[in-house]
Protein backbone atom coordinates (compact mmCIF):
# COMPACT_ATOMS: atom_id res chain seq x y z
CA UNK A 1 0.00 0.00 0.00
CA UNK A 2 0.56 3.96 -0.69
CA UNK A 3 1.79 5.39 2.80
CA UNK A 4 2.27 8.67 3.80
CA UNK A 5 3.31 8.93 7.34
CA UNK A 6 3.20 6.94 10.73
CA UNK A 7 2.95 9.04 13.56
CA UNK A 8 1.69 9.25 17.26
CA UNK A 9 -0.44 12.08 18.62
CA UNK A 10 -3.50 13.33 20.45
CA UNK A 11 -6.58 12.20 18.82
CA UNK A 12 -8.31 15.92 17.59
CA UNK A 13 -11.54 14.86 16.26
CA UNK A 14 -14.81 12.59 17.33
CA UNK A 15 -15.76 11.80 20.68
CA UNK A 16 -12.22 10.08 20.90
CA UNK A 17 -10.49 13.61 21.02
CA UNK A 18 -8.03 14.19 23.82
CA UNK A 19 -7.05 10.52 23.45
CA UNK A 20 -3.54 9.16 22.48
CA UNK A 21 -3.41 7.75 18.91
CA UNK A 22 -1.63 6.18 16.86
CA UNK A 23 -2.29 7.56 12.90
CA UNK A 24 -1.78 5.62 9.44
CA UNK A 25 -1.89 7.87 6.86
CA UNK A 26 -2.41 6.44 3.44
CA UNK A 27 -1.70 8.32 -0.30
CA UNK A 28 -4.09 9.45 -2.40
CA UNK A 29 -7.72 10.72 -2.80
CA UNK A 30 -9.63 11.29 -6.22
CA UNK A 31 -11.34 14.53 -4.44
CA UNK A 32 -10.07 17.89 -4.20
CA UNK A 33 -11.24 19.58 -0.88
CA UNK A 34 -11.12 23.34 -0.95
CA UNK A 35 -10.24 23.54 2.57
CA UNK A 36 -8.56 20.00 2.81
CA UNK A 37 -5.86 20.10 5.78
CA UNK A 38 -3.27 16.74 4.63
CA UNK A 39 -3.10 18.14 0.36
CA UNK A 40 0.54 16.51 1.02
CA UNK A 41 -1.20 13.23 1.16
CA UNK A 42 -3.74 13.64 -1.66
CA UNK A 43 -0.92 12.38 -4.59
CA UNK A 44 1.35 9.84 -4.14
CA UNK A 45 4.58 11.53 -4.92
CA UNK A 46 5.76 11.33 -0.40
CA UNK A 47 4.48 7.91 -0.41
CA UNK A 48 6.00 4.96 0.57
CA UNK A 49 5.04 1.54 -0.17
CA UNK A 50 4.41 -0.75 2.76
CA UNK A 51 3.05 -4.29 3.18
CA UNK A 52 0.18 -4.53 6.11
CA UNK A 53 2.80 -6.31 7.62
CA UNK A 54 5.21 -3.89 7.91
CA UNK A 55 2.57 -1.06 8.86
CA UNK A 56 1.23 -3.27 11.78
CA UNK A 57 4.66 -4.03 12.86
CA UNK A 58 5.19 -0.43 12.69
CA UNK A 59 1.88 0.31 15.04
CA UNK A 60 3.01 -1.95 17.63
CA UNK A 61 5.75 0.28 18.41
CA UNK A 62 4.02 3.14 19.92
CA UNK A 63 2.07 1.26 22.81
CA UNK A 64 -0.84 2.68 21.68
CA UNK A 65 -4.23 0.06 21.71
CA UNK A 66 -6.37 3.39 19.67
CA UNK A 67 -5.53 3.26 15.94
CA UNK A 68 -7.06 5.53 13.15
CA UNK A 69 -6.07 4.94 9.39
CA UNK A 70 -6.91 7.88 7.64
CA UNK A 71 -5.85 9.68 4.41
CA UNK A 72 -5.69 11.30 1.28
CA UNK A 73 -8.94 8.22 1.27
CA UNK A 74 -7.68 5.20 2.55
CA UNK A 75 -10.86 2.70 0.90
CA UNK A 76 -9.18 4.05 -2.34
CA UNK A 77 -7.14 1.30 -1.39
CA UNK A 78 -8.23 -2.18 -1.05
CA UNK A 79 -4.98 -3.17 1.76
CA UNK A 80 -6.97 -0.54 4.00
CA UNK A 81 -9.43 -3.07 4.38
CA UNK A 82 -7.08 -6.20 5.31
CA UNK A 83 -5.32 -3.30 7.46
CA UNK A 84 -8.22 -2.72 9.27
CA UNK A 85 -9.71 -5.75 10.11
CA UNK A 86 -6.14 -7.65 11.28
CA UNK A 87 -5.77 -4.50 13.56
CA UNK A 88 -9.00 -4.98 15.36
CA UNK A 89 -8.49 -8.88 15.46
CA UNK A 90 -5.26 -7.94 17.34
CA UNK A 91 -7.05 -6.37 19.75
CA UNK A 92 -6.72 -2.32 18.96
CA UNK A 93 -9.56 -0.08 19.01
CA UNK A 94 -9.85 1.08 15.06
CA UNK A 95 -11.08 3.99 13.68
CA UNK A 96 -11.12 4.43 9.73
CA UNK A 97 -11.84 8.16 8.73
CA UNK A 98 -13.52 8.07 5.32
CA UNK A 99 -15.35 10.64 3.17
CA UNK A 100 -17.95 8.51 2.41
CA UNK A 101 -17.25 8.55 -1.68
CA UNK A 102 -16.25 5.07 -1.75
CA UNK A 103 -18.05 1.70 -0.87
CA UNK A 104 -17.58 0.96 3.09
CA UNK A 105 -19.49 -2.37 2.84
CA UNK A 106 -16.10 -4.65 2.91
CA UNK A 107 -15.25 -3.10 6.58
CA UNK A 108 -15.61 -5.44 9.50
CA UNK A 109 -18.39 -4.12 11.75
CA UNK A 110 -16.04 -3.61 14.63
CA UNK A 111 -14.04 -0.86 13.07
CA UNK A 112 -15.41 2.21 13.95
CA UNK A 113 -16.04 4.30 10.68
CA UNK A 114 -15.75 8.54 10.55
CA UNK A 115 -17.33 9.61 7.20
CA UNK A 116 -16.84 12.92 6.52
CA UNK A 117 -19.73 13.87 4.40
CA UNK A 118 -18.95 16.91 1.63
CA UNK A 119 -20.33 20.33 2.29
CA UNK A 120 -20.60 22.52 -0.52
CA UNK A 121 -18.01 24.71 0.35
CA UNK A 122 -15.59 21.99 0.10
CA UNK A 123 -16.49 21.82 -3.98
CA UNK A 124 -17.74 17.82 -3.44
CA UNK A 125 -21.09 17.79 -2.13
CA UNK A 126 -22.94 15.20 -3.20
CA UNK A 127 -20.35 13.20 -3.35
CA UNK A 128 -20.96 10.58 -0.73
CA UNK A 129 -22.07 7.35 -1.94
CA UNK A 130 -26.18 7.16 -0.78
CA UNK A 131 -25.79 3.04 -0.91
CA UNK A 132 -23.05 3.45 2.29
CA UNK A 133 -26.39 4.52 4.79
CA UNK A 134 -27.22 0.82 5.51
CA UNK A 135 -23.69 -0.03 6.72
CA UNK A 136 -23.43 2.91 9.21
CA UNK A 137 -23.74 1.78 12.50
CA UNK A 138 -24.73 3.11 16.31
CA UNK A 139 -20.77 3.28 16.55
CA UNK A 140 -20.19 5.40 13.75
CA UNK A 141 -19.79 8.84 13.40
CA UNK A 142 -20.46 11.18 10.77
CA UNK A 143 -18.82 14.44 10.20
CA UNK A 144 -19.58 17.60 8.84
CA UNK A 145 -16.89 20.13 8.16
CA UNK A 146 -18.65 23.75 7.55
CA UNK A 147 -17.18 26.83 5.63
CA UNK A 148 -20.55 29.05 5.88
CA UNK A 149 -24.33 28.90 6.20
CA UNK A 150 -24.95 27.37 2.86
CA UNK A 151 -23.49 24.58 4.74
CA UNK A 152 -25.02 24.25 7.54
CA UNK A 153 -27.91 23.69 6.27
CA UNK A 154 -27.03 21.36 3.56
CA UNK A 155 -25.88 18.83 6.45
CA UNK A 156 -29.06 19.94 8.64
CA UNK A 157 -30.83 18.50 5.85
CA UNK A 158 -28.86 16.00 4.80
CA UNK A 159 -29.24 15.07 8.82
CA UNK A 160 -32.42 14.98 8.70
CA UNK A 161 -33.30 12.80 5.84
CA UNK A 162 -30.53 10.24 6.35
CA UNK A 163 -28.86 9.63 9.73
CA UNK A 164 -31.67 9.76 12.64
CA UNK A 165 -32.43 6.17 12.63
CA UNK A 166 -29.01 5.02 12.34
CA UNK A 167 -26.57 6.99 14.60
CA UNK A 168 -26.67 9.92 17.37
CA UNK A 169 -23.20 10.17 16.58
CA UNK A 170 -22.88 13.62 14.24
CA UNK A 171 -20.37 16.07 14.17
CA UNK A 172 -19.87 19.63 13.07
CA UNK A 173 -16.59 21.35 13.03
CA UNK A 174 -16.14 25.09 11.46
CA UNK A 175 -13.70 25.60 8.42
CA UNK A 176 -10.40 27.49 9.93
CA UNK A 177 -10.57 30.37 9.47
CA UNK A 178 -13.48 30.59 7.06
CA UNK A 179 -16.33 30.35 10.06
CA UNK A 180 -15.88 31.78 13.23
CA UNK A 181 -16.08 28.61 15.78
CA UNK A 182 -18.98 30.77 17.80
CA UNK A 183 -20.84 31.31 14.86
CA UNK A 184 -21.26 27.80 14.10
CA UNK A 185 -21.81 27.15 17.73
CA UNK A 186 -24.20 29.79 18.29
CA UNK A 187 -26.34 28.46 14.93
CA UNK A 188 -26.04 24.88 16.75
CA UNK A 189 -27.35 26.25 20.08
CA UNK A 190 -30.49 28.22 18.27
CA UNK A 191 -31.13 25.42 16.18
CA UNK A 192 -31.35 23.52 19.45
CA UNK A 193 -29.25 20.37 17.23
CA UNK A 194 -28.61 16.86 18.70
CA UNK A 195 -25.47 17.19 17.25
CA UNK A 196 -21.31 17.61 18.56
CA UNK A 197 -19.44 21.05 17.78
CA UNK A 198 -16.40 20.07 17.83
CA UNK A 199 -12.70 21.95 17.08
CA UNK A 200 -9.15 19.97 15.86
CA UNK A 201 -7.68 19.95 19.23
CA UNK A 202 -4.48 19.13 17.29
CA UNK A 203 -4.25 22.02 15.28
CA UNK A 204 -4.74 24.42 18.58
CA UNK A 205 -1.64 22.12 20.30
CA UNK A 206 0.70 22.18 17.14
CA UNK A 207 -0.09 24.81 15.01
CA UNK A 208 -1.12 22.40 11.81
CA UNK A 209 2.61 20.58 12.01
CA UNK A 210 3.02 17.83 10.10
CA UNK A 211 3.01 14.25 11.95
CA UNK A 212 1.12 15.66 14.38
Amino acid sequence: MLLSEIFKSIQGESTYAGLPSVFVRLAGCSLRCAWCDTPYARVPDEAVERTVDDVIKEVRKFNCNLVEITGGEPLEQAEAIELSTRLVEAGFTVLIETNGAVDVKGLDPRIVKIIDVKCPSSGHAGSFLLDNIPYITAEDEIKFVIGDREDYEYAKRFMEEFLMDRTSRILFAPVRPALEPKTLAQWILNDSLRVRFQLQLHSYIWSGERGR
